[in-house]
This record gives structure tokens, sequence and C-alpha cells, in this order.
């Protein structure tokens, strides 16, 4: 794959922002260049644009080169970026699965951009060929969740494989939930494809959302365009200081995940039991998605005894389906008996 033939011509020749901080690397005496306050260190300085130290870190733990991770505001950050990088307004279109992540489809309206949704069969799943049908000379990016949100299943891998293989455009592979699945990352491919760009997230198995800190891992070509069109100084001191700060507790964010499953069972069990849960899904997630007999009626019953779920009832494929969360035990056991009392 060319990537030059994929990116958009003035994304090609675009030349950059160039801030104090990338024309000065290392450590000064007297910083006189970027008209900072000189009070209040450090918090008076611009934060390196590039998160080099943090991204050293996260590089250690994902196996990965510190040079193949873009980080931004979220997840939404990169993948907007995606489009801005890849997708020419009015003429070019991105292929995605139907449910997923919402994100995709905004972004591509705010860029302009043809958004063509495929949906999955019965299980939740996608046939390669299909989605590959539906792309054409000016399809420049797939989007692909998995564990998929709203419906929490990991997608075939050798599906996955054959998207990769079979088109000559960019792959987002969006792995926010990963850490909750029993198969392997898609970073263990990354290598392989230069056109795989995978996504993931301190937001969710890391409980670091209000942190908002999402990583996008891919080739040192690609992340050398996200680093053209990003914001120079997208990632503050404080975040890129806590989520540093974060990784030495891997450990807990293990226990996290060991914690969160153990319940996700316990939810599985418990909803089984009721007679108004028409159908539980098989999840990857931290998160249930759960039919029921009436879904409106059932999440404005939850509301008004003050437990939020996501009422996913308008989504293709998800009629009278509630998206449930894995809460704490606590959270999970409230959940079951006020769906109890409703019977």
């Amino acid at each position: 794959m060319e990537l030059k033939k994929i990116v958009r011509e003035n994304i090609f020749a675009l030349k950059p922002y160039s801030c104090a901080r990338d024309e000065f690397k290392g450590e000064a005496a007297v910083n006189l260049d970027a008209n900072e306050n000189p009070m209040n260190n450090p918090y008076n300085r611009y934060p390196d644009p590039l998160q080099l130290k943090l991204k050293e870190k996260i590089a250690v733990i994902k196996q990965v080169r510190p040079t193949q991770i873009m980080l931004g505001n979220g997840s939404d950050e990169p993948i907007d970026l995606i489009y801005r990088i890849f997708c020419e307004p009015k003429i070019d279109n991105v292929v995605a699965i139907d449910p997923t992540y919402g994100m995709y489809k905004v972004a591509a309206d705010i860029n302009n951009v043809e958004y063509r949704n495929v949906l999955l069969d019965s299980n939740y799943n996608f046939s390669a060929d299909t989605l590959l049908k539906n792309t054409n000379d000016n399809t420049k990016v797939i989007f692909l969740c998995s564990p998929n949100n709203p419906t929490g299943n990991l997608l075939d891998r050798k599906e996955i494989e054959k998207v990769l293989n079979n088109f000559n455009g960019i792959v987002v592979i969006d792995e926010a939930y990963v850490d909750f699945s029993p198969e392997p990352s898609w970073l263990i491919e990354l290598n392989n494809y230069p056109n795989l760009i995978v996504l993931q997230t301190f937001s969710k198995a890391w409980a670091l959302a209000s942190v908002r800190c999402g990583m996008a891992f891919a080739s040192e070509e690609i992340i050398g365009y996200f680093n053209k069109v990003k914001y120079p100084y997208n990632v503050n001191l404080l975040t890129q200081n806590f989520v540093s700060e974060m990784l030495y507790n891997e450990k807990q964010k293990n226990d996290w995940v060991e914690t969160l499953l153990k319940e996700r069972r316990f939810l599985n069990e418990e909803l089984s039991k009721l007679s108004l849960v028409k159908t539980i899904y098989p999840t990857d997630a931290n998160f249930i998605l759960v039919k029921v007999n009436d879904a409106n009626k059932t999440y404005q019953y939850l509301v008004d005894k003050g437990i939020i779920v996501r009422n996913r009832n308008n989504i293709s494929l998800c009629l009278n389906c509630l998206r449930i969360t894995v809460g704490t035990h606590e959270e999970n056991i409230i959940l079951i008996e006020a769906l109890k009392n409703m019977q």
C-alpha cells in the first residue's frame, strides 16, 4: 500500500505548525522562547507536544515502539483526525458495521464525508465479503469496533484478517474494551499490516474516563501524519503526568478487570432469572446488551429509581435492548432488585 495515494493531497503537502517545544528539546537554564509566564513552574510551561516520556512508558506495556503511538483527547480525537488525514470532504467515503460506536458517523458528518453502514447479522457478526462489496474507489477507511459497542461481542478474527488483506485503504480496529476480552489485541499484528490503525483508551479498564487520554497505534508513517495534523499541545501536562503515574499501577488495573469480569458473570446469572429479560447477548466487554419486554418502559422505570442504563431501542438490530454497564457489586444488586420489583 502506497500511503501517499490515500492521504489527502493538502495534508501530504502540509507544513505543520512548528511550536517552541518542537524547535528545542532538552533541559534549558532559561526559557524565553514561548511567551510563557515565568512564574508557577511547571504549569506555566507548554507541555511536550509529542508526550515522549509517556509514550516510552506506554510502549513498554503495549510492546510497541514509541514512534508507533499517537495520544489524543480520548479516542474521539484520533477518530476525527483519521477523517481529516484520509478523507476528502464530499468526495471520499468510509464504511463501518452497524450497529457500532456512534462517533464514527458523527465525525463523518462533521467532516462532510459519506458514511456507509453495513448491517451485522443476527449474531452481531459481519461478513468481510459483504463489507468489501460496499466499498468503492473512494472508500478510504473501514471502521471495526471489536469488542463492539453496543453489542459487546468480539468480531470474527478471520473476517477482520480478510478485510486487512483485501482492502487497499485504512482499517481501524477500535479496541476500547479489549482488556475485558480473552483474545489478544491486534497490536501484535501492527508490523504486518501497514494499513492498520488500532485504537485503545485509558477510559475503561484503567478507570480514567475523566482524564481523557486515548491511544492510536499505527506505522511510523501514519503516526507522522497524525502528528502533522493534531493541535500542537493536544494532551495537557496534568493528563500526561496523571496517566504516567497510573502506569505504575498496572496490577491495580488488572485487579479491577478481574473484579469486573466476576461481576459480569454475576449480572449474567441474575439477569437470566428475570422474566422480563428475553435475551442476554454474549459479551467480551464491561457491559451487557439485554433484550427486555419493553425497553422504553424498563428504562424509564429505572430512571425513576435513580438507576441509569443506556436505552438502545432505536439502534439498528437492538429493538427493546438495554445496554447495562457492569458496576460495583452493590450497584449491580441495586439494579437486579429494582428489576425484580418491576416484574
